[in-house]
């Protein structure tokens, strides 16, 4: 959305020397409220990151979206792009995790399991979610799922919005 200009904050990331990788947050909880402070206009913090930096969001949010795609999309994008990072084809999905076949599809931490076996636990949780923090209930909460459609939807009305403004 070109009409549509948002900060990043850089949240650093820690490596596990399993090929998982944790928000460090120590000492960001303040780095993010600067930030946040400092664009009156609006941001976009991208991640469930609530536990790690407490109230400091649950303060400002105006918007909630759970992006909801169906498996039968994300995942055969996810095994072709894993495909290609171990064929060499593309690069590292993050720097210094590399990525090995036996680790790919014989292993606990692979990501591939980790999107089969999240999937339906995070509809689980973001389902419950969206009860209690719904927009259809008052919340802030909204759910883009679907095959395209919806995303495309919100993202029309946002770029009104702006336009609007």
């Amino acid at each position: 959305m070109s009409s549509v200009t948002t900060p990043l904050l850089d949240v650093p990331l820690r490596g596990d020397g399993h090929g998982r990788y944790r928000v460090h947050i120590v000492g960001n909880s303040a780095r993010l409220g600067d930030t946040l402070a400092a664009c009156p206009r609006g941001w976009v913090v991208d991640g469930d990151y609530a536990q790690r930096v407490g109230g400091v969001l649950a303060q400002e949010v105006t918007d909630v979206l759970w992006l909801d795609p169906p498996l039968a999309l994300y995942f055969p994008r996810l095994c072709w792009r894993t495909l290609l990072r171990l064929a060499g084809l593309r690069d590292s999905c993050a720097p210094g995790c590399p990525e090995r076949a036996r680790e790919t599809f014989c292993s606990w931490d692979s990501i591939l399991w980790w999107c089969v076996s999240q999937h339906w636990e995070r509809r689980r949780v973001n389902g419950a979610r969206m009860r209690v923090e719904g927009v259809h209930v008052g919340g802030t909460m909204r759910r883009i799922g679907g095959w395209g459609g919806d995303l495309r939807a919100w993202r029309r009305n946002v770029e009104d919005m702006v336009r609007a403004q």
